[in-house]
């Protein structure tokens, strides 16, 4: 009777842990939509009013606005999965540190991780606009090339994208925390399985620096 009690408290908790993972990531999955559906928009837009002959100062703002849009999903799609990355590990540091707060310093330096893709955002956002000089000198591009704000839309999206590790890192980071809490020694280790995953963000942002120098953003 008593093991009956037992394993139908275990499935309830585990119900209960189920629900609140589920309403954690569905405000990630809202704003990702959010953010497609930004996407799309820019997308189309252009095509829309590609029949249509542009002056040259209409097209270099249509172009700044596809910069400006390639920023945006640079920053924010890195910055969300980050803001749960960080939520993640934060969590498991947390709960760690209440029990060995000796460990402090090591678990922060774990559970910081997961903040890099954002950062890797907004190099990639601040080279955006510094190609095209709107944080001051003259653009490193030529705006009236029709190309150039689909390709700083096309880059920053490369950025976001692979900016979405940052969740899985998060995931990561918190086994990685749950480690060292057991055993101290598992700390460089366990930084290595962390760091593994970030490689993934790096790539993108590598690739997104390539495209800005072969369009002379750089």
């Amino acid at each position: 009777m008593k093991g009956q009690k037992k394993r139908k408290r275990y499935f309830n908790q585990n119900l209960i842990d189920k629900v609140i993972k589920m309403k954690r990531n569905l405000g990630f999955l809202i704003g990702l939509a959010v953010l497609s559906g930004i996407l799309v928009l820019s997308l189309t837009a252009p095509l829309a009013s590609a029949r249509q002959p542009l002056d040259e100062g209409q097209a270099e703002s249509k172009n700044l606005t596809g910069v400006l849009l390639g920023a945006l999903l640079a920053v924010g799609i890195a910055g969300v999965s980050s803001a749960f990355g960080l939520a993640r590990s934060g969590s498991a540091a947390a709960a760690v540190t209440g029990e060995k707060p000796e460990l402090g310093m090591k678990l922060m330096i774990l559970e910081v991780l997961p903040m890099t893709q954002v950062l890797y955002g907004l190099v990639a956002a601040i080279l955006l606009m510094m190609g095209c000089g709107l944080l001051g000198g003259e653009p490193g591009v030529d705006l009236t090339n029709p190309i150039i704000g689909n390709a700083g839309l096309i880059a920053g999206l490369i950025v976001g994208i692979t900016g979405i590790s940052a969740l899985a890192q998060g995931t990561t980071a918190a086994a990685s925390i749950a480690a060292v809490g057991r055993e101290p020694r598992a700390f460089a280790p366990s930084m290595i399985y962390i760091v593994m995953v970030e490689t993934v963000a790096l790539f993108g942002l590598v690739t997104a620096i390539f495209v800005m120098f072969g369009l002379g953003f750089l």
